[in-house]
């Protein structure tokens, strides 16, 4: 039946962007929205048609590739007269997300464009040489989640390095970062000995950027020296979630369907690597729930609420995952409630939730024991290093945890606010 489903989704996925999108695509009836911001994508062809008039294009993207009328960026060059669209790229999860988070992904026709959709989480992450012969520039438009594990700044960086190495020009679309501008949090990767392609760079966890600021962060600090042009939106403040902005969502994983996703996942993220406990993957609520066959939830919720975390609140709760960990079985635990947006510090939240996890159940090995297993390191890869793990595994208290990486994203807020466009 799982596997049916998946098959079903996939499906649905692949063939949505020629119902969609095809070149009949009417969109007369789409009202035409006045939203607070105007993308990247949009200030391309209103203001900065220089850019690629003339230019064979290479672009990055993915189905959220859109602007504030549904239409993708895919199509928009793809039909314009001002250039000539030669090739796609593919991030994690494909062109048209129709592939699970990790999946090997080839490369393929494009259906709405009939172009060579390549892959950039397949064989290679980094683009060929031999993929960008006869290209005059590369464009990425998508939408990212502002968490350094989200593989798709890292497809980005990659794709920059390879187009310093060819001397082709890398535009970036900016969009807004869903949580908004300001919410730095989380630890510092250690890249000395956890780079990996969910932590490339010494960054926070949360680091409160847009893509086109981190990708000019990137082509500095670590000397990528691509030749970079942001085309920057219009409108968009630091204060903005993407709620405050009037643009569509589009899911940019199948466990990021809202934009409040964007803010669970950095709560839960994390201890759901170790696959101790079911962080509502497998639900319809994609890591908002925390839970186990063998969690007792009012205690839990009872435990959590006492530390009065600033801008979150766990309410008990029961549920089912119907696939994933603890598939078919009953699970009890929390429902994590964001209260206040602006208050909440997800990282820390976590690593508390982690300490009452720990402390109400140690027989269960929430976050291993003595040997060193695949799903620790993968845990340790996420933290960008081991040093959260062994501080909870020995009994460390959340806030001294919390407080050991605040001098280090003090020298980061520092080096980053140079590289802030807006």
């Amino acid at each position: 039946m799982k596997q049916l489903i998946q098959s079903l989704i996939t499906i649905v996925l692949f063939t949505c962007p020629i119902a969609l999108f095809g070149q009949h695509a009417d969109l007369s009836h789409v009202p035409d929205p006045t939203p607070a911001v105007k993308l990247g994508n949009e200030m391309l062809f209103e203001k900065n048609l220089d850019l690629i008039r003339g230019k064979k294009i290479g672009l990055i993207t993915n189905t959220t590739g859109i602007n504030s009328r549904f239409q993708p960026t895919i199509k928009r060059l793809h039909e314009s007269p001002d250039c000539q669209l030669v090739a796609l790229f593919g991030p994690e999860h494909g062109v048209w997300g129709q592939y699970f988070a990790g999946k090997y992904i080839p490369a393929v026709i494009d259906p709405l464009t009939g172009l060579k959709a390549y892959s950039l989480y397949g064989k290679t992450r980094k683009p060929l040489p031999e993929w960008l012969d006869g290209l005059d520039l590369l464009i990425y438009d998508i939408q990212d989640i502002g968490n350094r594990t989200y593989t798709f700044i890292y497809t980005m960086a990659n794709a920059m390095e390879a187009a310093a190495e060819k001397k082709i020009p890398f535009i970036v679309l900016d969009r807004p970062n869903p949580l908004g501008g300001e919410l730095v949090d989380g630890n510092i990767l250690d890249d000395s000995a956890y780079s990996s392609f969910v932590g490339k760079y010494p960054i926070a966890y949360l680091y409160g950027m847009t893509p086109g600021e981190i990708a000019m962060f990137f082509n500095k600090e670590f000397k990528i020296n691509c030749k970079l042009h942001v085309v920057k939106m219009e409108g968009w403040k630091r204060t903005m979630k993407w709620w405050h902005t009037g643009l569509p969502w589009v899911a940019t994983s199948m466990g990021i369907p809202r934009p409040e996703s964007a803010f669970y996942i950095a709560i839960t993220g994390t201890l759901g690597e170790m696959q101790t406990v079911c962080e509502g993957v497998g639900t319809t609520l994609p890591f908002e729930l925390i839970g186990a066959p063998w969690i007792d939830a009012f205690k839990l919720a009872e435990v959590l609420n006492a530390r009065h975390l600033p801008g979150v609140y766990f309410r008990p709760t029961f549920f089912i995952p119907r696939y994933y960990k603890f598939e078919e079985q009953q699970c009890a635990g929390v429902q994590i409630h964001i209260t206040n947006f602006d208050a909440v510090r997800p990282l820390e939240v976590a690593v508390h939730m982690m300490e009452v996890l720990l402390k109400l159940y140690p027989d269960q090995q929430i976050l291993g024991g003595s040997e060193m297993t695949s799903r620790m390191k993968m845990f340790d890869l996420v933290w960008g290093t081991d040093a959260v793990r062994r501080a909870l595994q020995a009994g460390k208290p959340a806030q001294e945890i919390i407080q050991s990486w605040k001098a280090d994203v003090e020298k980061f807020m520092k080096k980053r606010q140079q590289y802030l466009l807006y």
